[in-house]
């Protein structure tokens, strides 16, 4: 795979996560209107044990074949990647039906341990019958995604890229027609509204999957051709198929399954340990605002990240295997960088502008809840860092063969994670989880970076150096919205309205940027890390 198709692809993968993150982003403001913090925090209950139940089912197995399909397809074996998708396809089909199934029957057993007592908004039952709503979307997903990885392998990333779009602006027009009719045509409850939210999942995968199956009746004629004109079959049996298939897919749960995991530990924690300290009334709509509102804004940055991962692991891997210790170390530097540039300024300036972000987008008027809803959020903005750096260094070690250690890194930060969440609510509040959170990422991080040392003998001087100079960076960025945020309270109360909040979150986000890049430009960073295309920002400049 050349690099110019690793680029493309990586782009074309990054920018479709994006959007879908950013219609994720947006569709939040007019449903959280229509259902409010306990319909968000119920919608919350449901999509976390789903998202870990659909990282189970699969595996890893569509990005496994991927990698198979691509490494039988480099040797002229067409009809060998065939064979694994058709494999694939079952496997996933079975496993499909065994997580809906398992997520179905478990539901009241799962609200039983989210629900602390029936002071909450949301009854056990409720929260059963969301859950129930959100399972029948197992069923079609995993073989979706097998698709996915099979068009991925043959280095064709539109059919997933188009896909995923797809997927998502059908799973939000189902979800808020759905939603506005219940509530406001049909006069039904907002639970009801929030089961038929979540029903939405299945009908995005099967937008998703017609678009998937267009695509592959236009190229299935091009690849039967291509197993026709082959000279060269490898007779795998399919014992021997699936060991390279499973072998090929542990390591690709990891990163997956990182952040749903540590968001569940929260579903089954945060209520229980809110009521203890005597704030159960509010732990609801705290939870809504932390781990589904807040975190829709949080995790926008980190796609960078996720596409960045997918394009660099078989870059470094190709390195690696090749012995070229220079290029390998150069590829590393030169992708944490990215991240660090991209992600830190990002990930603090919606720290500092927490509470316009939050007012702006789900809250209007200021009131005690909007300022502590922001608050939570301008201490979670930063963790998002860390998320990009799990997501990275994990791809890292998996392209220097040593995803093992990544898995027990992970697993060391999500002990964390369980044994302290309670006892740092008890202390902190609300923020305590955050605090657990941040604590066990930068445990598994901080491993993650021990192993890379240890196996290449990674240099970390210049990283640190350039890290140093985007946290200074950062903090004048930082000065200067401080800074506007008393000029712009001077002339007018703009905390008092929405439009307000949005005047400074707009002001804040142009001039704040601007800033950074113009610091970054001149200190010559940016093209260090960009090369030439950082020029491009010198007319800007000028």
């Amino acid at each position: 795979m050349s690099k110019s198709t690793i680029v493309r692809g990586a782009f074309l993968l990054t920018a479709a996560s994006f959007l879908s993150k950013f219609l994720g982003m947006i569709y939040i403001i007019p449903f959280n209107a229509m259902v409010g913090e306990a319909g968000i925090a119920l919608y919350s209950y449901a999509y976390i044990p789903y998202s870990i139940l659909i990282t189970v089912a699969t595996v890893g197995i569509p990005l496994a074949v991927s990698k198979f399909v691509s490494k039988y397809n480099s040797l002229g074996d067409y009809y060998t990647g065939m064979r694994m998708f058709k494999t694939g396809i079952s496997i996933m089909g079975l496993t499909g039906v065994i997580a809906f199934l398992a997520l179905f029957f478990s539901a009241e057993l799962i609200a039983n341990q989210i629900i602390a007592d029936d002071d909450s908004h949301n009854s056990v039952k409720d929260v059963t019958m969301v859950i129930r709503m959100v399972s029948f979307a197992l069923i079609i997903t995993p073989s979706m995604s097998i698709f996915r990885g099979f068009f991925q392998g043959n280095q064709s990333m539109g059919p997933t890229a188009v896909s995923q779009v797809i997927e998502q602006v059908a799973r939000i027009i189902f979800l808020l027609v759905a939603a506005f009719l219940i509530i406001y045509i049909f006069d039904g409850n907002t639970n009801t509204a929030v089961g038929f939210a979540t029903f939405a999942a299945f009908i995005g995968a099967i937008a998703s999957l017609i678009v998937l199956f267009i695509y592959w009746k236009k190229r299935k004629p091009h690849i039967d051709k291509h197993i026709a004109h082959q000279e060269t079959v490898h007779d795998i049996p399919k014992k021997e198929l699936f060991s390279e298939l499973f072998r090929y897919a542990g390591p690709f749960v990891i990163v997956s399954i990182a952040i749903p995991v540590f968001q569940l530990v929260d579903t089954f924690t945060f209520n229980r340990a809110m009521t203890a300290i005597e704030l159960g009334e509010v732990s609801e709509a705290l939870f809504a605002a932390i781990y589904s509102l807040g975190h829709k804004l949080v995790i926008i940055p980190v796609t960078i990240a996720t596409g960045l991962s997918l394009a660099v692991m078989p870059v470094l891997t190709s390195s690696f295997t090749q012995g070229n210790r220079p290029q390998l170390v150069n590829q590393i530097t030169q992708a944490l960088q990215i991240i660090l540039v991209l992600v830190i300024p990002a990930s603090f300036g919606l720290s500092i502008l927490s509470t316009e972000a939050y007012g702006t987008l789900y809250g209007g008027l200021k009131n005690d809840f909007v300022l502590e809803a922001g608050s939570l959020l301008g201490w979670y903005a930063p963790v998002g860092i860390l998320f990009a750096l799990l997501s990275v260094t994990a791809a890292i070690l998996q392209g220097i063969n040593q995803q093992n250690h990544a898995v027990i890194n992970l697993c060391a930060g999500i002990l964390f994670k369980i044994l302290f969440n309670i006892q740092l609510i008890h202390m902190f509040g609300a923020k305590g989880s955050i605090f657990a959170t941040a604590i066990g990422l930068s445990i598994a991080v901080i491993l993650n970076f021990i192993r890379i040392k240890v196996t290449i003998e990674y240099p970390f001087k210049q990283l640190i150096k350039r890290t140093i100079l985007i946290l200074i960076f950062v903090v004048i960025m930082g000065t200067v919205i401080f800074i506007m945020k008393i000029i712009v309270g001077a002339i007018f109360s703009y905390e008092d309205t929405r439009l307000g909040l949005a005047i400074m979150l707009t002001l804040g986000v142009m001039f704040g940027g601007y800033v950074y890049l113009w610091f970054a430009y001149k200190s010559t960073l940016l093209e260090r890390v960009f090369g030439e295309r950082a020029r491009k920002l010198g007319k800007i400049f000028r």
